[in-house]
């Protein structure tokens, strides 16, 4: 267990975003083309998700600052594989409520 908390919790949430956004990947493939082995791989995904963050919020935590900090980097993630990959828009509403939420996550962490 020590050697978990060893690592940034910061490494840990960016990993757990990652998952996460993996996650929401097979999802869309899998709303693109049903098969069995893609809810496999959606659970697994979101399974080391969790368990990523798990050390995270053992190391700070600070539920509130954790939290938020692990959304907008799961965000930020899942917008980039929308655009990058499946070619998806964003709206300049969806453009100002990114920018919105990484002020938040910035001041958040500045506490």
């Amino acid at each position: 267990m020590k050697s978990l908390l060893s690592i940034h919790y910061l490494i840990w949430l960016i990993l757990s975003g990652l998952f996460f956004a993996a996650g929401e990947f097979f999802s869309k493939k899998f709303a693109l083309n049903p098969r069995a082995i893609m809810v496999v791989y959606i659970l697994l995904m979101y399974i080391l998700g969790t368990l990523a963050w798990l050390p995270a919020i053992l190391q700070k935590n600070q539920l509130s600052i954790v939290g938020a900090i692990w959304s907008v980097l799961s965000l930020l993630a899942t917008v980039l594989i929308g655009l990058l990959i499946f070619g998806e828009r964003l709206t300049v509403i969806g453009i100002i409520g990114i920018i919105t939420a990484v002020i938040a996550v910035t001041l958040l962490s500045l506490n």
